[in-house]
């Protein structure tokens, strides 16, 4: 699935849907601001974010997404 993000507004939050193996999702910068208004990304209920149940974060065009809380 892809998901359109609009952050011109602030900072957003999105949990992700409930996976499955194979499942791929993707988030487009609609608006090109995730580096001045973040997008954060949780993860489902128990579900991890590369073994983590830290959240992404988009921090900037040099480092990209990395795990809120390393």
């Amino acid at each position: 699935e892809g998901y359109f993000i609009n952050t011109t507004g602030g900072a957003f939050e999105m949990d992700l849907p409930a996976g499955n193996i194979g499942d791929e999702v993707s988030f487009v910068d609609y608006a090109g601001t995730f580096d001045s208004n973040a997008l954060t990304i949780d993860q489902n209920g128990t579900e991890k974010i590369l073994g983590s149940t830290d959240p992404l974060v988009y921090t900037d065009s040099t480092q990209g997404w990395l795990l809120k809380n390393k």
